[in-house]
């Protein structure tokens, strides 16, 4: 497959589906591979996030699915890109590290299990692709958003260092107090995103699936980026 096929906007442009739970390392591994093909980089989570934050600085109850799906029907998405990154904003508005902040964290999964929020967001993801080929990263690219793709992996890590990698994340180097904890929330999630009605976590039919367990970026990286030479995809 010609470099053309990845980087350029075509009639069907290519989608690499990288799915997982939290901590598995999708984020940082999806950037990277996006980097070495020439591709346009999707976080779909934070498109999740961004409407939960809409909701909470409107002071609509996230709990509340009439009203967040009210509100939703009224908000404007426009895509962006920066560099080789795509987002999004909301009415105009770009959230930045807002949407990482623990209100958002919080209260995200409620919102994003909502069939409606699903259903609008996954719109907006698909509509992504006029901007060329995707490395997009979530929990149902492969499953839901992007079910054709023939490009599709699920990254996984054992419970104990997907814990160990988020509490590195949001306590920094060398913490060690508070992984339990961690590793608690991370359950509550996966139970969530599992559980839901609408596009639950699951390994897409047909998936590689990598475990990233003992393995580093590079190495998970290298590996998709192999796979994917393999059926004829490279830069």
């Amino acid at each position: 497959m010609s470099e053309s096929t990845i980087g350029d906007s075509l009639a069907q442009p290519v989608v690499i589906a990288i799915d997982g739970p939290s901590a598995s390392g999708k984020s940082t591994v999806a950037r990277r591979v996006a980097e070495a093909l020439g591709c346009v980089y999707v976080d779909s989570g934070a498109v999740y996030r961004g409407v939960t934050w809409v909701a909470l600085r409107r002071g609509v109850d996230p709990q509340d699915e009439p009203a967040v799906g009210r509100m939703l029907e009224r908000l404007r998405l426009e895509v962006v890109l920066s560099g080789n990154a795509a987002s999004v904003r909301y009415d105009g508005e770009d959230p930045g590290g807002e949407i990482r902040g623990p209100a958002v964290t919080a209260n995200v999964s409620v919102v994003a299990a909502m069939p409606a929020v699903r259903a609008r967001v996954t719109q907006c993801l698909r509509d992504m692709t006029r901007f060329g080929g995707l490395v997009m990263e979530g929990r149902d690219i492969g499953t839901a958003v992007f079910p054709d793709s023939p490009y599709r992996f699920y990254l996984d890590a054992s419970p104990e260092e997907r814990a160990r990698r988020r509490h590195r994340e949001t306590a920094g180097p060398g913490a060690d107090a508070g992984v339990q904890e961690e590793a608690a929330r991370l359950r509550r999630r996966d139970a969530i995103d599992r559980g839901r009605q609408a596009a639950p976590l699951r390994v897409a039919e047909g998936a590689v699936i990598v475990d990233s367990t003992a393995m580093g970026v590079a190495e998970v990286a290298a590996f998709i980026l192999a796979r994917l030479a393999a059926q004829g995809l490279r830069r």
